[in-house]
């Protein structure tokens, strides 16, 4: 992977990434700073062909069997080149990932989210866009999409939309705002959730 991609990578989950809190779950939770550090050198690792050993073991795979406390939770694209756990080089339980085409955030991915805040402990929610997305190169073209594929264009538009009148790349301003609006929403979010 090029430096480029990514820097575009990691500057997209830097910048939109979110803190989600609820009541003390129950599993121990890795706070959001630690856990967007550990993401980071992951990506660092990533970028520089360091990453550590890709299979998880035996013990791994059983302790997870039992009980999974991610330490943060990544909406991504459904893209095959973008696999979270891959660019962000960890292993097993430690991600919990939500990936449709475009990043989009159905009442189902919300649900799957708000899961992992309030029974799993995770802190982080990153949202991760990428370059050359095919689900907004689709949204920016306009015109009729075949099949399902529609809905998907369609929820994408507002972010066509609200990203019409930026400077620079059509499709990378895109992706950056829709990585910021909520499925079935006309616009931008006001602001991250804070803690």
């Amino acid at each position: 992977m090029k430096p480029s991609l990514r820097s575009l990578i990691l500057l997209t989950s830097l910048a939109f990434s979110g803190w989600a809190i609820a009541a003390d779950p129950a599993a121990p939770s890795v706070p959001a700073d630690e856990a967007l550090s550990r993401l980071k050198a992951g990506n660092e690792r990533f970028a520089q062909s360091k990453v550590s050993a890709g299979q998880p073991v035996a013990a791994r795979r059983a302790a997870t069997a039992q009980t999974q406390h991610p330490f943060a939770i990544i909406v991504g694209c459904a893209d095959s080149r973008t696999a979270p756990e891959i660019i962000f080089d960890q292993g097993i339980g430690d991600l919990f990932v939500v990936r449709t085409a475009g990043n989009l955030v159905d009442d189902y991915a919300l649900g799957s989210i708000e899961y992992a805040v309030e029974h799993l402990g995770s802190r982080l929610i990153v949202v991760l866009g990428h370059e050359r997305c095919g689900a907004v190169t689709a949204a920016l073209a306009g015109g009729s999409a075949p099949g399902h594929i529609e809905s998907l264009v369609r929820a994408i538009q507002p972010a066509v939309a609200a990203s019409k009148e930026m400077k620079g790349d059509p499709l990378a301003n895109a992706v950056a705002t829709a990585a910021s609006i909520p499925a079935g929403s006309s616009g931008p979010r006001n602001e991250p959730r804070g803690t």
